[in-house]
């Protein structure tokens, strides 16, 4: 289910869940520890839930004890990135390419051996698909 920037935020209340919607179209967070793939580290891969567009591999993802899946790498092109100056801070928010979903933020603190980076990320922003 690919969607472009031509679906409403009408077209969106319709297809995400209130929860999806708070979090992906208007730049909410979940709570942390309480996404359901925080603690999952099974092979496959990590899609928007808003357009099912594929963001990271399961091989990226680490354990970052921040309360939120967490990547040292996207999938090239499958994310764009934005500054962010929100809440007195300068982050880096991380949307998905595709249909501009807000997916949550990176930082530079991620594991030094591979790209030192952590892209924080919403579960619920997420959708997990399982190697076969």
């Amino acid at each position: 289910m690919k969607k472009d920037i031509t679906t409403t935020e009408e077209q969106w209340q319709q297809t995400l869940t209130p929860e999806q919607f708070y979090v992906l179209r208007q730049k909410g967070t979940e709570r942390p520890f309480t996404g359901e793939y925080n603690d999952l580290f099974e092979k496959g891969s990590y899609h928007c839930a808003g357009c099912n567009q594929k963001l990271f591999n399961s091989d990226t993802k680490f354990d970052s004890h921040c309360g939120w899946p967490s990547f040292d790498k996207a999938i090239k092109g499958s994310v764009e990135y934005i500054r962010d100056t929100t809440h007195g801070m300068i982050r880096t928010e991380v949307v998905c390419s595709n249909c501009h979903g807000h997916l949550g933020h990176v930082f530079p603190d991620g594991p030094q051996e591979t790209t030192g980076e952590r892209y924080c990320m919403n579960s619920i922003s997420l959708k997990f698909e399982q190697e076969k």
